[in-house]
């Protein structure tokens, strides 16, 4: 068991931490399944609940995704410490994690990676998502695109520019990058990033044909802003997924 859930007094307060902590470890193991993660690279953090100065879990640097379990995560601060943990928080997950949790509270789950399809999208100069499928509908109006991040995020200024261009944004296309996706909860974000993957994956296969896509009515927008599953099954989805881990990655939840 972790160091975290070790010092944690109130029983209540183990139980949840415990409960997050074996979401997220479902959704690094998920995002190694899809081909999200790049390398030993991306990073997704959660900020825990509670009283008292502000947490978040995170994953170490130098582990892969298929790799961690719910003990390995480490806690932060926001200032870039390590709270509570074995390991070294990296500075490029410190310097967007950390200032998108300080600007935007509601930002409770953010997960960073670099999926095949949102990175095509992103190295093209003018592409965006058109609304041309049904997913269009519900999430063009959550996406931003970062045209001007050109330099690896490598301090708090580029963090802070990120942050601030997320605004109430959802989902973020960073040029040249990968995406970042952020929710009040861990199936939100997951979710969400799920759709968005399997959107842009549709469109950039659809463009291969050289044919031009059918643009769908603008009327028919949802116009949604708020959290992503209060539209959709994201609880339902990541639980889906952890019935599969269960059977046949189960050291996930140690």
């Amino acid at each position: 068991m972790s160091v975290a859930i070790q010092n944690l007094t109130s029983s209540a307060a183990e139980e949840q931490e415990w409960a997050l902590r074996c979401d997220m470890a479902a959704v690094f193991r998920v995002a190694a399944r899809l081909g999200w993660n790049e390398q030993i690279g991306n990073h997704n953090s959660l900020m825990l609940p509670g009283e008292g100065p502000p947490r978040f879990l995170i994953n170490p640097r130098g582990y892969l995704f298929q790799e961690l379990r719910a003990s390995d995560l480490i806690v932060c601060d926001l200032d870039g410490r390590v709270l509570q943990g074995s390991g070294e928080l990296r500075k490029v997950a410190f310097h967007i994690h950390a200032r998108i949790h300080v600007q935007n509270p509601g930002a409770a789950c953010v997960i960073h990676v670099h999926p095949r399809w949102l990175t095509a999208l992103s190295l093209l100069r003018d592409t965006e998502l058109a609304l041309s499928h049904h997913n269009n509908l519900l999430l063009n109006d959550r996406i931003v695109y970062d045209h001007e991040g050109d330099e690896p995020v490598h301090q708090n200024t580029e963090g802070d520019r990120i942050a601030a261009l997320m605004a109430d944004k959802t989902v973020m296309v960073m040029r040249g990058h990968g995406v970042t996706v952020v929710g009040p909860r861990v199936e939100d974000a997951f979710d969400e990033c799920y759709f968005a993957e399997r959107t842009a994956m549709v469109q950039l296969t659809a463009l291969q044909t050289g044919q031009p896509l059918h643009r769908l009515p603008d009327g028919l927008r949802r116009k949604h802003h708020g959290p992503w599953g209060d539209k959709v099954d994201a609880r339902l989805h990541l639980d889906a997924w952890r019935r599969i881990l269960d059977r046949e990655e189960p050291a996930y939840k140690e």
